[in-house]
């Protein structure tokens, strides 16, 4: 009975093996055309890459650089309505501070006068002239025309 089993096959076995056997040929093939393909055709596909990424690369630092420009006139406008909405608070509370020792003072003592302060635009005003001034300056920017490459057909004979 034990020579029986050892001598037949296993079908399944069989299968396995084979199906392990074409997956390594196919590895072996793939590794061959991906050489071939290196050799011949993969240097010019690199170039294409690099040609590609350099045009993405220099559109995205244009339009970054155009909104970086435009947030650092906005920031600088608010920057200057603040400080003269402060300076018009100081001057206000100083004058009242003035109008106050002056009234409640003897005439003998000299009275203290603040140097005049000018008054700017509304802050909203300042701003939407700010964001008014950085579109007309995108819009007078001139763009880079596009490039546009396209790979060349190979035919049998050009392959060998």
């Amino acid at each position: 009975m034990r020579n029986s089993i050892e001598s037949r096959t296993n079908p399944v076995g069989d299968a396995v093996l084979n199906a392990s056997r074409q997956m390594w040929l196919a590895g072996l093939g793939a590794a061959v055309v991906t050489r071939d393909w290196a050799q011949s055709e993969a240097g010019q596909v690199f170039r294409t890459l690099v040609k590609e990424g350099t045009a993405v690369e220099s559109r995205t630092i244009r339009l970054v650089g155009n909104r970086l420009e435009g947030s650092f006139a906005v920031a600088n406008t608010i920057w200057k309505q603040a400080r003269t909405t402060v300076q018009a608070t100081v001057k206000q509370a100083a004058d009242t501070a003035v109008t106050l020792v002056q009234s409640n003072l003897p005439k003998s003592l000299p009275k203290v006068t603040l140097p005049a302060m000018r008054k700017t635009a509304a802050p909203a005003k300042a701003v939407k002239r700010v964001k008014r001034a950085v579109k007309a300056k995108r819009a007078t920017t001139k763009r880079a025309p596009k490039v546009v490459t396209r790979a060349k057909r190979t035919t049998k004979a050009t392959r060998k």
